[in-house]
C-alpha cells in the first residue's frame, strides 16, 4: 500500500534536524535540482549501465559509479575493466570475506578493512562501495554467509559500524545491504518472509540500525524478497516508516540489482535509484525500460506523480554527492591501489581470522625442524577462491594457497608433497583411486595437513563445477561434498596427528570424523594471503586468535530454521517460526549442544578470569571490571565475551544475549584489569504490545566468558 501522507512527512523530516553546514548544502542543491529538466532528473534514478547511474553533464553533475563487491573492488561489466583478459593491472587486492572479517572479532581491523576497500575503490574512480553485507546468518546452507558476519546482531552490528566508518573515512560511500531479510538465496527473487516484530526488531534489524545511527552510512541496499507481502525494495514499512521515518537516514536507498517491480510503489515507497544490468532486463529492454525510467517521465507530464518526489530523490542523491566530494571540482584524497601496504593489512585480517577449533595434545604449533616430510593433501590446498562466489568474486594480484603457504614456509628445509585426494565436479562422491594415493603419500610423510571444506565455484565458464558458497544458490546440506568424510577417514587411520583446515562459509557436518580428529582449523575464504596465513598459524610464528561468528551445529538438523521446518518456505512463503531464537540463542536456551560454539576458539595459550566486579554508574550505566592473566608461554590474543542474562523471566527470552567484547593482547604472565560497559539498553526487549523497548523489572546477571558456553566470571543486578 502506497500511504502518501506519510511519504511526505518523511520528505521534510531532514530540515528539522539539519545543521547550518548541512542546510548551506541543501541550498546549493535546491539551486542545481531548479536548473534541472524533468529527464535529467529521472536520469539520475535509474541505472544507465551495470554499475552506473545517470548523471547531468552539463551541471557538473557525474555519474554514481558503484563498485561490488564487499571484500574487494569487483571487475565491472563491460565499463572499463575486462574480467576474462591477464592484465595484472586490473588485479587488486582481495581481502577475507566478511564471516572471516567478523571471526577477527577485531572492530579496529573492521575500520581497516573499509580503509583499504575505499582506497582502492578510489584509486579506479569508484563512489559506492556495495558492502558491507549484515544479513544474519540464520542458517548454515545460505549461500552468501560468506559474505555476511554473523548471527549475532551484536557482533554484526559492531563490525559493520567499523567496515562502513573505514570506508567512509576516505570519502567514499559505503553500502549496507541486503535491506531486509535476504537470509537465503533459494527462492530469493520470490520468497515471501514474514517473522514477528520482535525478531525483527531483536535480531534483524540491529545490523542495519547501527549502520545509520553509529555508521552515517550513506546508502543501503535493499533485497529481493518480499517482506509481508510486498517487495523489500520498495516496502513502505520497511523503507518509508522505519529506515527514513524512526531512524531518520538522509542518504540513499538503491535496490538490488533487478529488484524493483512496480514504478509507483517504488516513487512513493522510498526507492532512490533503481540499480540493473543487462542481465536483469527483458530481452531487447534496455536501461530507459527501467520502472524508474521513462515512464516515471510520463507519469509526471501527466501530473499523476507529483514531480517533488523525483526531486526528493534527486536530492538524496546530490547529498551524498556532496559529502563525498563528487560535486563543484572538489578534490578527493589519492587512493592506492594494489599495494603492498593492502596485501600486508589482508595478510593481518586473516590471521586474526583463523578458528584453532580442536587442538588435542597440543599438536599446533608444528615443530618444524622435526618435519622433514610433509603431506598436504585436499583439492583446496591449490585451488584459489578470489575468483569465485558470484557477485562478490574478485580479480586478485595474486592469491597465495595453503599448499604455496607451506612450501614457501618450508623452502629449503623439508620436503613438501601433495596429492588431490578428491575431485571438484557435479556430482562428485568419493574417489577410492584418489584416496588410496593420497593415503599412500600420507603413510610415508612426518606429518599430514588435509585441506577441505566448501569451494566457491572458480569462474562462470566452468558449470560442471557445484558451487557450494555462492550468490544465487544455498547448500543442499551440510555435509562435506566430493567424499571429503571417506577421505578424512582414511587420513586419519594412518595419521591420527592430521591436522584437518576446513575452507569456507560456515560450518559442515563433521559426525564422520571429529571424535577421531585431533586438530580442527576452520580457515574461512581468507583472501589473497590466506596461505601465508594458514602456515604461520600452524608453524606457530603467530597464535590463533580467531572466534567463531556464529554456531557450528552438530548437524544441519540441529539449527532451529531447520529443526522447525521454517526453511526453505512453502508456496513462496517463509514464516521465521525460530523468532529470536537465532543461532547460539537457540542453543544455549533450549540446550542442543553444539559441535562448537558461538564466540569459541582456541590459542597456543591460556587465559584465566577473576575478580569480577559490577557497579551501576550515576548515569545507570553498568561498568564490569574484571583480570585477564595470560597464564602461558607464548604471548596472544584474547577475546573477552560479555553476556547479559535475564533471571527467571515472565516473558521467553535466550538464557544469554552478547553486548559486549573485548580483543586483548598479553605477552606470557601479564595481567590486566578489563573494563567494559554496558548501558540500560543491552537489558531490554522489544515488547510487541507497546511497539517499543522495554527493560522489564527483575534480576539479571553479567556473563563474562571466552565463548558463550564457556563463561568464566558472573554478576548480579536487579532492576
Amino acid at each position: 500500500m502506497i500511504n502518501k501522507c506519510t511519504y511526505f512527512l518523511v520528505l521534510i523530516s531532514f530540515f528539522n534536524t539539519a545543521s547550518a553546514q548541512e542546510k548551506n548544502i541543501e541550498r546549493k542543491i535546491d539551486s542545481l535540482i531548479s536548473l534541472m529538466t524533468l529527464e535529467e532528473k529521472v536520469g539520475m534514478i535509474h541505472a544507465n549501465s551495470s554499475f552506473t547511474s545517470g548523471g547531468v553533464p552539463r551541471l557538473g553533475i557525474p555519474e554514481l559509479i558503484t563498485s561490488d563487491g564487499p571484500h574487494g573492488v569487483r571487475v565491472e561489466h563491460g565499463r572499463d575493466w575486462d574480467y576474462t583478459n591477464d592484465n595484472v593491472d586490473d588485479a587488486g587486492t582481495y581481502l577475507p570475506t566478511g564471516i572471516g572479517l567478523a571471526a577477527t572479532w577485531n572492530t579496529k581491523l573492521g575500520y581497516e578493512f573499509g580503509k583499504v576497500l575505499a582506497n582502492e575503490a578510489k584509486a579506479r574512480g569508484k563512489d559506492v562501495i556495495l558492502g558491507p553485507g549484515v544479513n544474519i546468518i540464520r542458517t548454515p546452507l545460505n549461500g552468501r554467509n560468506f559474505e555476511y558476519l554473523s548471527e549475532d546482531p551484536y557482533l554484526n552490528a559492531r563490525m559493520a559500524v567499523g567496515y562502513i566508518k573505514g570506508v567512509q573515512d576516505q570519502g567514499i560511500s559505503a553500502s549496507v545491504k541486503h535491506y531486509i531479510a535476504n537470509n537465503q538465496e533459494k527462492d530469493r527473487n520470490t520468497i515471501d518472509v514474514n517473522m514477528s516484530d520482535r525478531a525483527l526488531h531483536e535480531i534483524y534489524l540491529p545490523g542495519f540500525k547501527a549502520a545509520v545511527l553509529e555508521g552515517d552510512v550513506n546508502t543501503v541496499m535493499g533485497s529481493y524478497n518480499k517482506f509481508r507481502g510486498q517487495w523489500a525494495a520498495q516496502n513502505h514499512y520497511l523503507i518509508n516508516q522505519i529506515l527514513k521515518g524512526q531512524w531518520g537516514f538522509k542518504g540513499v536507498l538503491i535496490s538490488d540489482w533487478g529488484a524493483i517491480h512496480n514504478t509507483m510503489e517504488a516513487l512513493y515507497n522510498g526507492t532512490d535509484i533503481e540499480f540493473g544490468s543487462e542481465f536483469t532486463l527483458p530481452k531487447g529492454a534496455g536501461y530507459n525500460d527501467f520502472f524508474l525510467a521513462d515512464t516515471v517521465i510520463s507519469l509526471v507530464k501527466d501530473k499523476k506523480v507529483p514531480v517533488a518526489i523525483i526531486d526528493e530523490k534527486v536530492r538524496r542523491i546530490l547529498r551524498i554527492m556532496y559529502k563525498t566530494n563528487m560535486l563543484e571540482n572538489a578534490k578527493r584524497t589519492p587512493g592506492a591501489f594494489a599495494t603492498p601496504a593492502h596485501f600486508k593489512k589482508a595478510l593481518e585480517i586473516a590471521e586474526e581470522s583463523i578458528v584453532l577449533l580442536k587442538n588435542e595434545n597440543n599438536i599446533l604449533p608444528l615443530n618444524a625442524k622435526k618435519i622433514k616430510t610433509i603431506a598436504v593433501i585436499g583439492l583446496n590446498a591449490k585451488r584459489p577462491h578470489a575468483f569465485g562466489g558470484g557477485s562478490s568474486h574478485v580479480k586478485a594480484k595474486y592469491e597465495i594457497t595453503p599448499l604455496q603457504g607451506i612450501e614457501k614456509y618450508f623452502a629449503g628445509k623439508a620436503k613438501v608433497v601433495y596429492a588431490d585426494g578428491y575431485e571438484i565436479k557435479r556430482g562428485a562422491a568419493a574417489n577410492p583411486q584418489l584416496i588410496n594415493e593420497a593415503v599412500k603419500l600420507a603413510a610415508n610423510a612426518d606429518q599430514v595437513i588435509f585441506v577441505g571444506g566448501w569451494h566457491h565455484g572458480y569462474d562462470y565458464t566452468k558449470w560442471e563445477e557445484k558451487a557450494y558458497d555462492t550468490e544465487g544458490e544455498d547448500k543442499p546440506d551440510m555435509k562435506l561434498p566430493s567424499g571429503q568424510d571417506d577421505l578424512i577417514k582414511a587420513l586419519l587411520k594412518v595419521k591420527p596427528n592430521t591436522i584437518n583446515i576446513m575452507m569456507g562459509g560456515g560450518p559442515v557436518d563433521m559426525s564422520a570424523w571429529i571424535k577421531d580428529a585431533a586438530v580442527v582449523v576452520q580457515a574461512w575464504y581468507p583472501g589473497m594471503e590466506g596461505g601465508t596465513a594458514l602456515a604461520n598459524i600452524i608453524f606457530g610464528k603467530t597464535n590463533p586468535s580467531g572466534k567463531l561468528p556464529v554456531t557450528f551445529p552438530v548437524k544441519l538438523e540441529d539449527s532451529p530454521a531447520h529443526k522447525l521446518a521454517a526453511y526453505p518456505g512453502t508456496n513462496g512463503v517463509t514464516y521465521y517460526s525460530e523468532d529470536i531464537f537465532v543461532g547460539y540463542r537457540y542453543f544455549d536456551t533450549y540446550q542442543v549442544k553444539p559441535q562448537f560454539a558461538f564466540g569459541h576458539g582456541l590459542s597456543y595459550t591460556q587465559f584465566k578470569y577473576d575478580d569480577i566486579k559490577v557497579l551501576v554508574q550515576p548515569d545507570s550505566t553498568i561498568k564490569i571490571t574484571f583480570n585477564l592473566k595470560n597464564t602461558g608461554k607464548k604471548a596472544g590474543y584474547e577475546t573477552t565475551q560479555l553476556y547479559v542474562a535475564a533471571l527467571n523471566p515472565t516473558i521467553a527470552r535466550p538464557v544469554k544475549e552478547l553486548k559486549g567484547f573485548e580483543k586483548i593482547w598479553l605477552k606470557p604472565g601479564e595481567s590486566k584489569q578489563v573494563s567494559m560497559s554496558c548501558s540500560l539498553e543491552a537489558f531490554k526487549y522489544f515488547d510487541e504490545k507497546k511497539s517499543n523497548w522495554t527493560l522489564a523489572k527483575g534480576n539479571y546477571q553479567i556473563l563474562i566468558g571466552a565463548s558463550s558456553t564457556d563463561i568464566k566470571l558472573s554478576g548480579d543486578l536487579k532492576f
